[in-house]
Formats: C-alpha cells, sequence, structure tokens
C-alpha cells in the first residue's frame, strides 16, 4: 500500500528565496528540501568546508609528507563497492601526483571478506609495505591493525563508516570517529580520501616542495569523487553536491579519466550531459559488478587506465560482468518471489531469505529489490565457507538497520558472528544451522522498533504543476541540478486520460496522456499491462534527446486508476 503526500513548503523560506531572485516554481522545490539560502547553491569549489575540521588530518598529513620525502612504501587497501574503487583511485592517483610510491590491493570478497582483516595484512605484507593506507574501509579492523602492527607495519585509516565501541590503534581520519567536528557526516569513503589529499597537498606546499603555481591540480581527481559519492548513495549535502557537481562538469567537458569515460561508452550514455542517474544507475552497477562477481582490481584497473584503448578493453569486461550480474539477479529475485508467494509479507514486519545456492555477490542487490516491492527490510543470505551465511540487508525509513543487528547481537549472544553498516544498509555473517533462530530474532526487533505507520510507502511529491509549467525549458532546468540521496529529485502529482499507449521493447509502455487540452508523451518503464483510460500519477520531467532532437517527456513513477467522473482529465 501506498500514501502520497506533498512535501511540506516552509512559507518564510519560500519568501526569502524569492526576494533573492528564484522562480516560484524553483524556490518551491529548493524550499522543501531545506535550501534557506540561495548561497547554499554555489556549488564552487571555495564553498567546500575546510579540511582543518576533519579530526587527525593534520598528523596523517604531515606523517604521509614526511613517508613521501622519505621514499617510503605506502600500499592502499580498498573495498571492493564502487565508493571503494574510486576511493582507491583517488589515493593511488592522488599520492603519485604528490611524489609518493604507492601501490594497491583489494581484498577478494569470496576469500577474504570485508575490510582489513588479519589474513588481509598478510597478503599485503607480501609487498613489503612500510605504510597501509585504508580507503572506504578500516574504522572496525582492529584486528588487522594488531596484526600489521606484529610485522612492523604501520596502519593509517581513511573511511566514513560508522564506529563500533573499539576503535583501531591507528591513526584515523573518519568524519564519524568520536571527537570530529566536521560539519558534514556524510563524505563517502572516496571524499574522504580527497579532503587528505588536499591536506597533504597543503602540508607539502608549507614545506616548500612545491608552490601555488607548481602544485598538482587535485581537481583533476573530482571525477572520481562524483562517482564515489553518488554511487554509495551518501546524503548529498552542500558539501557532497559541491563534490559531485564539479566532478560532473569534468565529465561534461570530456576531462575526465579515460576509464570513466570508457565507462560511459560501453553504458551508451553520453558524457556531455552526465547527471547523478549516470553515476548511480549506469556508471556505478558497472563498476560494482567487479566486486560482485569477480575481483574489484578489475575495476580499479579501469578507472586508473592510461590510455582510451587500455579502458576500453577493461570498461568492456566489466560491462559483460554487470550483464551476468543482472541474469543472477534476477533469478534470485524469481526465486525469492516464489519462496514469499506463501507468505503474508503484511502480516510481516522483516523479509529475511536464504538458498544455499544463491550468489553471494548479489544478495544486496536481491535484498533491495525485495525491500523496494514490499516495503519491509529484507535481508537476503547465500552460502559462505565453514558453515557459515552472508547475508546483505536493505531497510525503510524509519529503521536503522546497524542498530537492529546491534540489538540482536547483544540479545543472543554468537547467534551474529559480525556485522556492520549504516542505517539503511547492513552485513553480517552468521553459522547456517542457526539462521531460522536469527530470522525469528530479527522479526521481535522490528515488531518492537517499527510502528504500523512505518510500514506503508509514502511518495512524497512536489505537488501538481500546471500545464503551462509542463515544458522542456523546465525540464532542463531541473537536469542540471545535483539531485540524489537527501536531496531527492523532484516528482509531481496529477490526474492524466490516456489517449494512447503502445509496448516499446518488449518491456515498456510509450503513452500519450493529456490534461486540461495539452497531451504531452509519457514513459513507463518495466510495465506492459495497459493502463485505465484515466490514471492518478506521480511522475518526473525529463528532457529526452533523441537523434539530435530534445522533447520533453513525462516518466510515471506510480499511477492509480480514477474514474471517469473525476475532474482535471482533459476528457
Amino acid at each position: 500500500m501506498s500514501q502520497i503526500v506533498s512535501r511540506s513548503i516552509p512559507a518564510d523560506t519560500h519568501e526569502q528565496l524569492l526576494r533573492q531572485g528564484l522562480s516560484p516554481l524553483m524556490a518551491r522545490l529548493y524550499a522543501a528540501r531545506g535550501i534557506c539560502d540561495c548561497a547554499e547553491l554555489d556549488y564552487g569549489l571555495k564553498a567546500l568546508l575546510p579540511y582543518q575540521n576533519l579530526k587527525n588530518i593534520q598528523p596523517m598529513a604531515e606523517r604521509l609528507a614526511d613517508a613521501i620525502a622519505g621514499r617510503q612504501r605506502l600500499l592502499v587497501v580498498a573495498d571492493y563497492d564502487a565508493d571503494g574503487a574510486t576511493a582507491c583511485a583517488v589515493a593511488v592517483k592522488g599520492l603519485s601526483m604528490l611524489g609518493a610510491r604507492v601501490d594497491f590491493i583489494v581484498p577478494n570478497r569470496f576469500e577474504y571478506g570485508y575490510g582489513l582483516t588479519p589474513e588481509i595484512v598478510e597478503l599485503a605484507a607480501r609487498q613489503n609495505p612500510d605504510i597501509i593506507v585504508t580507503v572506504d574501509n578500516g574504522i572496525a579492523s582492529v584486528d588487522g591493525v594488531l596484526a600489521a602492527k606484529a610485522l612492523g607495519i604501520e596502519v593509517l585509516v581513511t573511511d566514513h563508516h560508522l564506529p563500533g565501541d573499539v576503535l583501531p590503534e591507528a591513526l584515523i581520519v573518519n568524519p564519524n570517529q568520536p571527537g570530529c567536528e566536521f560539519p558534514s557526516k556524510n563524505l563517502a569513503g572516496v571524499g574522504v580520501m580527497f579532503y587528505v589529499l588536499l591536506a597533504l597537498r597543503a602540508e607539502m606546499r608549507r614545506r616548500g616542495v612545491f608552490d601555488e603555481r607548481s602544485q598538482p591540480n587535485l581537481g583533476e581527481l573530482l571525477d572520481y569523487v562524483a562517482l564515489g559519492t553518488v554511487a554509495d548513495v551518501v546524503r548529498l549535502d552542500q558539501n557532497n553536491r559541491t563534490l559531485v557537481e564539479n566532478g560532473l562538469k569534468r565529465m561534461r567537458a570530456g576531462r575526465m579519466a579515460p576509464g570513466i569515460a570508457a565507462l560511459f561508452r560501453v553504458a551508451g550514455r553520453a558524457h556531455y550531459k552526465a547527471n547523478t542517474f549516470d553515476l548511480g544507475f549506469t556508471l556505478g552497477p558497472r563498476l560494482n559488478a567487479a566486486g560482485r562477481l569477480d575481483d574489484m582490481s578489475l575495476g580499479i584497473a579501469c578507472l586508473l587506465a592510461a590510455n582510451e584503448e587500455q579502458a576500453m578493453r577493461l570498461a568492456q569486461q566489466l560491462d559483460q560482468l554487470n550483464r551476468e550480474r543482472r541474469s543472477i539477479e534476477h533469478g534470485m529475485q524469481d526465486e525469492a518471489l516464489a519462496a514469499l508467494s506463501g507468505i503474508d509479507a503484511d502480516n510481516r514486519y522483516t523479509l529475511t531469505l536464504f538458498r544455499d545456492d544463491w550468489h553471494q555477490g548479489v544478495v544486496g542487490i536481491v535484498a533491495s529489490r525485495l525491500k523496494e516491492r514490499f516495503h519491509r527490510p529484507a535481508i537476503v543470505f547465500a552460502p559462505g565457507d565453514n558453515g557459515e551465511i552472508k547475508g546483505s540487508g536493505r531497510s525503510i525509513p524509519g529503521f536503522h538497520l546497524r542498530d537492529a543487528l546491534d540489538l540482536v547481537f547483544k540479545r543472543h549472544p554468537g547467534l551474529i558472528l559480525k556485522f556492520g553498516g549504516h542505517a539503511m544498509a547492513a552485513g553480517l555473517s552468521l553459522k547456517q544451522t542457526r539462521f531460522d533462530e536469527f530470522q525469528r530474532a530479527f522479526e521481535a526487533v522490528a515488531r518492537e522498533l517499527l510502528e504500523e505507520r512505518h510500514l506503508t510507502r509514502t511518495i512524497e511529491t512536489d505537488g501538481s504543476l500546471a500545464p503551462r509549467e509542463l515544458n522542456l525549458a523546465f525540464a532542463e532546468q531541473l537536469a542540471a541540478e545535483v539531485w540524489g540521496q537527501g536531496f531527492p529529485v523532484p516528482y509531481f502529482h496529477d490526474r492524466f486520460a490516456v489517449m494512447s499507449q503502445r509496448v516499446v521493447g518488449d518491456k515498456h509502455l510509450k503513452l500519450r496522456l493529456a490534461r486540461d487540452g495539452e497531451e504531452f508523451d509519457a514513459m513507463l518503464f518495466n510495465q506492459v499491462e495497459w493502463l485505465p483510460d484515466n490514471v492518478d500519477a506521480v511522475y518526473q520531467l525529463i528532457a529526452n534527446e533523441w537523434q539530435g532532437r530534445k522533447e520533453l517527456q513525462v516518466y510515471l513513477q506510480h499511477w492509480a486508476a480514477v474514474g471517469l467522473e473525476r475532474e482535471g482529465l482533459g476528457v
């Protein structure tokens, strides 16, 4: 069941934005997203929060500067998702630009699991590094840091995940660690590493290694930062929007890394109109496919490719892996839905599923699909090693998934072997023999923490548009903004008459809709059943480009039938 609500618009904020020169429509959209002043829409790099507020960043910059001066060997240990891959690329390329001797490794998720584990330290030690630098991981790597110290290897941790009760004995830069006063807690792992490089360059400049004119341009790394930030679905506050917008500008101008340019090409997307959708739904999944099905070192190699030919070869391999991932995902999703067919999901607060033939690398995506379909927290498990199963979960607003797992962990000692994550996504492992016990314990915690209202999907919209506001110029204006997590793309809510419809591509509906005598082209994706003559629709405006021509299209996101007797349908 879905409930459609309009976002609230603070009147005083709306008036303030109008006085500052915004159009009534844009003032309405920004006010509903918490923008109080047009200065918050300034995405110039000077608007970035200063790095000095990140705890430990100056000592880390000094340590790295010493390491570069002493020609010490640095080894980056990365996470195996898109954020980890882009953070690794930023670290390797940025440190190299600043004169470091640096290499990287990334754990194979199926062999080593997540983070700087003692096993990864053992693998890293074969390269004889003086310093390990973690990116997008490390805040929970207490044992791994101890193992590195025992081998005489220093560890520097850069991460953004929430810390546990005990921190590793290492120099840590993480906006979410205790005592850090950095105003934004939403940096992705790639953003944290970018900030470390800013501090390091400033320290090296202070030491006279180079001056303002000769220093490396770290802005060349912003295409990586934008991709990792969007793909990791962190909140796009002003600071993250600034990072993303400047990365998108590089992409649109064709000044991106060869690997990112190749990912645009294999995805069939035009880089000159790059937007957050491209990063989150076309490039990000192709990069993530390496870590899900194979080895993320392939994705990092693509990002770091030195030329177009090498980059294209690697991007094509990533594209093929993504096709395989989609095939596996669809099969698992069908099996999951079949398993749920005998369960009344409306009477459950959670969905927890396991099959012994499911693929460990795809469980998170399947959990996300189940969460979207049933609007319930979902965790999907696949077999691991030594009788363990590994799960990935996705949550709904109002239910902090990591905190819920922490409650299960504390109330049922030994049930969960390991866990970690965020409010909306988390991972865990447990013994296969205890799956049923976990299923019951997780359901009990959810019934305690969730209220009935949380289990009704709420679709937030920006209200109605007048027919004259449904135009190409407004759609292009919307396309120019950095929308995403925490700064949602505008959806609108109106009634339409369905004038014509036909199936295209075997799985989508192409429509002609009407309101108040005006007609509009529209699309409804992944549905072939015809719509009724009149619909109540939640929709998005798109500036569609086809064969050199731009036209307005309405993308339906949600619809419901309405009676012919209702007004405003243009019939």
